[in-house]
């Protein structure tokens, strides 16, 4: 056979507009009514019909640009493309098609249904008694909407968009095909209008016919109490539009926790620190202890040493899942002097001795111990 781009006087390649042109002018040419009796015209008219049969549907075009003749006539010579099996030409492609309903890859996925927006992400900053008991924060997003010009239907102004004639509005085409286990039948994306199961000729001039426009968007976000550091919450539906009736997606806020100059956190417990003086580690002491809450009262107890940890109930984070708030611990470090006087010197040796000059064994073999 000849190739069919030459049938029609084209380049391979050429345009659906070029193809109909050069169909209709060799159709008027050699059509039998302008040439009655003519055997040879006849023949030529039944070539060009076929070239265009061919050419002119976008699936079988693109087999045929692919595999020549041997894609488009199962019953073409022995040796095209997947000969074999009597001389059957066959794509494995279209057999497993056949089966799983698209190729090697898995189903077509029609998009002329409703399809759901894909989801977008912003982040947050809050400080750390915001995480500890909520907040209320306002975050700017880039999203997409629904074009309000064409309401979402991608056309301009006083036109509609055409239900694709190839699918019918479908979005998929059911194609067969002769194998060595049969005729097969598979089902694939309609090539003509993307899958989309519409033709827009006039696109909406806001949106270009895609139905959505990006915008700024400002979104109220409340923030947990009890939140943690790197986690995200979920806002339903305030994500990137959908198509066709779809809904939105959702937008996914990813929270950082700034640190904090005091405390620090592990789950819903509350660490901090606090110094004392080396006489009130050894005569108990009334202290001030910082909280999320506020200032507390804590009695430090007589003799007490350096990194004893205490505990204040219930003064930690607030459960994200409940009402029970964890605990808050509080290590105390004992503030050892330094460049003592020659009298504050003989005065701490006074103590040592009136105590059988054990006063301060103890303490150091604490602090030689906290070394190790």
């Amino acid at each position: 056979k000849r190739d069919y781009y030459e049938v029609l006087g084209l380049n391979k390649g050429a345009s659906e507009e070029e193809i109909k042109k050069a169909f209709r002018s060799l159709a008027k040419k050699y059509h039998p009514d302008m040439n009655p009796g003519d055997a040879t015209a006849e023949a030529k008219f039944k070539e060009v019909n076929e070239a265009y049969e061919v050419l002119s549907d976008p699936e079988k075009k693109s087999r045929y640009d692919q595999f020549g003749h041997a894609g488009v006539d199962p019953s073409y010579g022995a040796g095209g493309y997947g000969a074999g099996f009597d001389g059957m030409d066959f794509d494995l492609g279209d057999i497993f098609s056949s089966f799983f309903g698209g190729g090697f890859g898995g189903g077509t996925r029609s998009r002329s249904g409703p399809r759901r927006g894909s989801n977008i992400q912003a982040t947050i900053s809050v400080s750390f008694e915001e995480a500890a008991f909520g907040c209320e924060k306002e975050v700017t997003v880039s999203r997409l909407d629904v074009c309000g010009t064409c309401g979402g239907n991608g056309c301009a102004s006083g036109t509609t968009p055409e239900i694709c004639p190839d699918c019918r509005g479908t979005g998929t085409v059911r194609t067969q095909q002769r194998t060595p286990f049969g005729v097969m039948q598979s089902t694939q994306e309609c090539r003509r209008c993307g899958g989309t199961g519409k033709i827009i000729h006039q696109p909406c001039p806001d949106c270009n016919g895609k139905g959505s426009v990006r915008k700024q968007k400002r979104v109220n976000v409340t923030v947990p109490a009890g939140i943690d550091d790197g986690q995200t919450l979920s806002l339903r539906g305030q994500g990137n539009s959908g198509s066709n009736g779809g809904g939105a997606g959702d937008l996914l806020i990813t929270v950082n926790v700034r640190p904090h100059p005091i405390f620090e956190r592990e789950g819903n417990s509350v660490y901090s620190t606090v110094h004392i003086s080396f006489a009130q580690a050894i005569l108990g002491t009334n202290l001030q202890v910082d909280t999320l809450d506020g200032k507390v009262s804590y009695s430090v107890p007589e003799g007490t040493q350096s990194g004893t940890v205490f505990r204040l109930k219930g003064k930690g984070i607030p459960n994200i899942r409940g009402s029970s708030r964890g605990d808050q611990f509080v290590t105390v470090i004992v503030d050892i002097p330094s460049g003592l006087n020659k009298e504050q010197k003989d005065l701490l040796r006074k103590l040592d001795e009136s105590l059988g000059g054990d006063a301060f064994n103890e303490s150091h073999k604490f602090f030689k111990k906290k070394k190790k």
